[in-house]
């Protein structure tokens, strides 16, 4: 490498870093004003009747299960999350994680949708939708405490396979726990430290979905914007480059 391309990637890397320490200065006063100008309250779980289009949602849950089935049936590759998304990899520690994707980041993945049309259709009702994608989660499975980004977001999870007993396989946001059931929704808000178990020998997949929380002005004009910033972010471009990669190298491999 040339000290002209040298100093350049540095430079980048100072840039970037400047960048991401701004926008963690900045975070805590952003999320508690989109906070106050939220139109449906700031819990840590959600009443999902506040959102109209998840009745429409579970009730179209076996189809949605039926294409999750023909994938895992086809043996279709999915990576683990970690290799995707360099914001996960402190978390994401084992490849029990995985996900694929539909939507990303705001990004819309063709493969995915062409493999899954019925559930890319009915992903098209949700309004403001920023990201979906089948999460599976492994037996044995401990995604440690974390929290989300922006209050912009609220993440809804669609229970497609649930091990049982159920109280083993649970989700804590705050000081709340839940478990999930086939065919049912749980909504939250994951800008709560949250944490998840999966304590038996069986897998839980989830179709996990990202959608704009619903805020008045001007709340909402501050969050679109910082929500375009994360978008545009290097975290999320390097996810996007991550998953083309994966893509064409596993797709490589099927030719």
């Amino acid at each position: 490498m040339s000290e002209m391309a040298s100093a350049e990637v540095v430079k980048d890397k100072v840039k970037r870093s400047a960048l991401y320490r701004t926008g963690k200065k900045l975070r805590p006063l952003i999320n508690r004003f989109l906070a106050r100008n939220s139109l449906v309250g700031d819990p840590e779980f959600f009443d999902k009747r506040l959102f109209p289009w998840i009745a429409e949602l579970e009730a179209a849950w076996p189809v949605v299960r039926a294409e999750l089935d023909r994938l895992l049936e086809q043996g279709t590759p999915i990576p683990a999350l970690r290799d995707i998304s360099p914001d996960h990899r402190r978390i994401a520690t084992s490849k029990v994680w995985q996900s694929y994707f539909l939507w990303g980041y705001g990004y819309r993945i063709d493969s995915g949708c062409q493999q899954c049309p019925e559930t890319a259709r009915i992903l098209s009702a949700v309004p403001g939708l920023n990201s979906a994608f089948f999460s599976i989660l492994g037996p044995g499975a401990h995604i440690p405490r974390h929290t989300g980004v922006t209050k912009r977001i609220l993440t809804c999870h669609l229970a497609l396979v649930t091990p049982t007993p159920g109280e083993r396989c649970r989700i804590q946001v705050g000081e709340q726990t839940a478990s999930w059931k086939e065919g049912e929704c749980m909504v939250f808000d994951d800008t709560y430290p949250h944490e998840v178990w999966n304590d038996t020998e069986q897998t839980r997949v989830v179709l996990l979905i990202q959608f704009k929380r619903p805020l008045r002005l001007p709340g909402r004009l501050l969050g679109d914007l910082f929500l375009g910033a994360v978008r545009r972010s290097p975290f999320v471009q390097e996810a996007r480059s991550n998953l083309a990669a994966w893509e064409k190298a596993h797709k490589l491999l099927d030719d």
